[in-house]
């Protein structure tokens, strides 16, 4: 029904208020491009290139944050070492950073993949260090004393008590990757949606704009739709272990 309302309200706006389809699109002039837009090849490999940036970084900051959680987690020396200086880093946006990471990696895929991960990092290692700090105590001391400990503890009792809030973290953090990928094709090259959307303002193409950023709408849904399915059976698992 929201979305009906949003509808209804764009097709007033561009039709009562007469309002220049340079400006604003009607809902026709979108839906007709959108259907054009759909049948190009190199649009789909655009689309294609970003998800793949995305995903990459997503994978990247996975990789770094999970393991860096559970130090955190498992060691208060480490944990009082490092968070100060992980809160610290909050300040400086990641966006700023991609002169930089032009400098220091180059143009194209790999800075945007390294953007990508610095985004989603932090989600992931809040989100996860949570999610174990608050795991069930008598769930875990229970399980140490059936004699789980080590690897099997962490196999069997930490991660999957602790996935709803591992898949959370990756569920935010791939949408900030997406939107990384994007400014990263903007700032520094690219062969994606970022770079289509840089072509498309400069030509004052404004369907095409809206077309672009339907496109990654929808693409970002998707997958954050996919994670949070699998965030929500994992809940219920846990539920029924208890």
């Amino acid at each position: 029904m929201f979305g009906l309302f949003l509808l209804l309200c764009w097709w007033l706006i561009t039709v009562q208020e007469g309002v220049e389809s340079w400006m604003l699109p009607s809902p026709a002039e979108f839906a007709t491009r959108l259907v054009s837009s759909l049948s190009s090849t190199a649009l789909w490999q655009a689309l294609w290139v970003t998800l793949k940036e995305a995903a990459l970084g997503s994978l990247c900051g996975a990789v770094i944050a999970l393991p860096m959680a559970y130090l955190i987690y498992k060691s208060k020396v480490f944990s009082a070492a490092v968070e100060p200086f992980l809160g610290a880093t909050q300040a400086i946006p990641a966006i700023a950073l991609a002169p930089l990471l032009v400098l220091w990696v180059g143009y194209g895929t790999s800075a945007i993949v390294a953007l990508c991960t610095l985004m989603v990092f932090f989600p992931i290692l809040v989100s996860t260090t949570v999610g174990l700090r608050h795991l069930d105590v008598d769930v875990m001391e229970a399980a140490r004393l059936d004699g789980a400990s080590g690897l099997t503890l962490l196999l069997h009792m930490e991660i999957p008590l602790a996935l709803p809030s591992i898949l959370a973290g990756l569920r935010n953090g791939f949408t900030l990757s997406v939107t990384g990928a994007v400014v990263g094709e903007m700032v520094m090259g690219g062969a994606g949606l970022g770079t289509v959307l840089t072509i498309q303002r400069n030509s004052l193409d404004t369907s095409g704009m809206f077309v672009t950023i339907s496109l990654l709408c929808v693409m970002a849904m998707t997958v954050y739709s996919l994670i949070y399915t699998v965030e929500r059976k994992s809940k219920l698992v846990n539920t029924s272990r208890r």
